[in-house]
């Protein structure tokens, strides 16, 4: 086990190792356990060992940075399945409204403005304005938030415009900012 390992180190006299970093280490390597799905069937393979040598499941979870729920999973999953429990079955998500066809006019669309796709109300895209072409062209109906998703999912990204102040003149905008030749201040 790991806790007799290092015990067994530091009581022939080695001294006891430590990871500098601690917490940044714990995190790397647990998203690098997470990038493929050999490396996570590895570790519930290391969970269920840990249990089998007499650790109780929440002893397991807090060595590997789990929840207690998640490696009794792993331990019923091998108990019923083997080996083969233990590894990733198909994880597809929920599946998308729109063809790949649909997904092919959305990103020609986008990079048009709004007003050539037949919709008013602004000049950039965004969530709301996304999903409002998509109802009105496809019958799809999503929420803002999934629209914002799909610009993300299509490589977009969502800019937002600038601001104009209310009832400001444009010329005296353009006299206030710093690169406008008349950006000079008049003295009186």
């Amino acid at each position: 086990m790991i806790a007799h390992a290092c015990n067994l180190c530091y009581v022939a006299g080695m001294k006891a190792l430590e990871i500098p970093d601690r917490e940044e280490s714990v995190q790397a390597i647990q998203t690098e356990i997470r990038r493929s799905s050999d490396a996570r069937y590895d570790h519930r393979l290391h969970g269920v060992l840990l249990v089998a040598e007499g650790l109780s499941c929440p002893e397991v979870a807090r060595l590997l940075g789990d929840a207690p729920r998640t490696v009794e999973y792993w331990v019923r999953r091998f108990q019923a399945h083997g080996f083969a429990g233990l590894w990733e079955g198909q994880r597809p998500g929920r599946p998308s409204r729109l063809s790949d066809e649909q997904l092919r006019i959305v990103e020609q669309v986008l990079r048009q403005p709004p007003e050539q796709a037949g919709l008013t109300g602004g000049r950039l895209w965004d969530g709301k304005m996304l999903s409002a072409f998509l109802a009105q062209r496809f019958g799809v109906r999503l929420q803002p938030r999934q629209g914002q998703r799909l610009f993300h999912k299509l490589g977009f990204r969502l800019r937002k415009p600038r601001p104009l102040i209310a009832h400001a003149d444009p010329q005296e905008q353009a006299a206030y900012k710093k690169t406008g030749s008349l950006g000079k201040r008049r003295k009186d």
